[in-house]
């Protein structure tokens, strides 16, 4: 069974950057797919980006797109989400995800773990 644990949230003026962590403490990274999302209060969770296993496939929400960067070390068993030109929208509480194939990350059908969270607030 996978455990994921977020770090790398905070506040930020607008304009800035953060880059949050998930380290994973099972086995098999490598062979999930990873995926971050975000909720912001009074809104359901949303999907963010996510990467496969094979590592040159990644795909991002129309809103992050261009701003926002998925990566992943498995040798380090960590993904990493780079978030450029961050907006006051981009405020929520971010989670990554793991699961077998895009299609059921994207759809969240088909996760297994959820990371417990970390906060990023956006200033304007």
């Amino acid at each position: 069974q996978v455990q994921l644990v977020e770090s790398g949230g905070g506040l930020v003026p607008a304009g800035g950057s953060l880059r949050l962590s998930c380290v994973s403490s099972g086995q098999s990274f490598s062979r999930y797919v990873m995926g971050w999302f975000r909720q912001a209060p009074g809104k359901e969770r949303e999907f963010v980006a996510v990467r496969g296993w094979i590592s040159s496939r990644a795909y991002y929400a129309d809103s992050v797109n261009g701003r926002f960067t998925i990566s992943r070390d498995n040798a380090k068993n960590t993904v990493y989400l780079q978030m450029n030109s961050l907006k006051p929208e981009d405020t929520a509480v971010y989670y990554c995800a793991a699961g077998k194939t895009i299609q059921t990350v994207i759809s969240t059908n088909g996760i297994d773990a959820w990371g417990q969270g970390t906060q990023v607030t956006v200033s304007s």
